[in-house]
C-alpha cells in the first residue's frame, strides 16, 4: 500500500514518521539495540529480503545506521549516535505495550541498568527541575519554526 508522504508537513511527529513510521523499521531498530547487526540476522522477524533491503538502505540514508564492511562480501549495520537517540522512543513504546497490550504471563522484556542490574523506571515526562509531569500538566505552544 502506498502511503502519503509527510515530508512537507511542518510537524516533528510527521517528519519522524516519514523515517520511522513503517512497522518493520522499528523492529529493525529494536533488534539493533539487542545486538543484531547483520542482514541475515534481521530476517528472523519474518520480513522479506527486499523489504529489509529497502528499510536498511533508508536507515543508512537518514544516518540512523552506518553500514560497515566486514570482509569482501559481508557488512554490518551499526546504530549511529542519531540512531542511539531513538532508545527512549523504543522504551516508551515497550512500557506502553507492557501496560496496555500485556502478556498474561508477565513482562516480555525487563530493561535493567547494567551497573546495578535493577529495572529502570518506566518512561515518563519530567519538568526541567525533575518533577514528574502528567499529560494534563503539559501544554503546547508554537515554536519559532512553526
Amino acid at each position: 500500500m502506498k502511503y502519503k508522504s509527510f515530508s512537507t508537513m511542518n510537524c516533528s511527529i510527521a517528519q519522524t514518521l516519514e523515517v520511522l513510521g513503517e512497522r518493520w523499521t522499528l523492529l529493525i531498530i529494536r533488534d539493533a539495540f539487542r545486538g543484531v547487526n547483520r542482514f541475515e540476522d534481521f530476517l528472523h522477524t519474518g520480513m522479506s529480503r527486499n523489504v529489509l533491503t529497502v528499510r536498511l538502505k533508508r536507515l543508512v540514508e537518514y544516518e540512523i545506521f552506518e553500514k560497515r564492511a566486514i570482509d569482501g562480501k559481508s557488512s554490518e549495520y551499526v546504530l549511529t549516535k542519531k540512531g542511539m537517540q531513538l532508545q527512549p522512543i523504543l522504551l516508551a513504546i515497550t512500557h506502553w505495550g507492557d501496560k496496555h497490550m500485556a502478556n498474561p504471563n508477565g513482562l516480555r522484556t525487563i530493561f535493567v541498568e547494567k551497573k546495578t542490574g535493577k529495572p529502570i523506571a518506566a518512561m515518563s515526562a519530567y519538568s526541567v527541575d525533575g518533577r514528574p509531569l502528567k499529560p494534563t500538566d503539559i501544554d503546547l505552544k508554537p515554536g519559532p519554526g512553526s
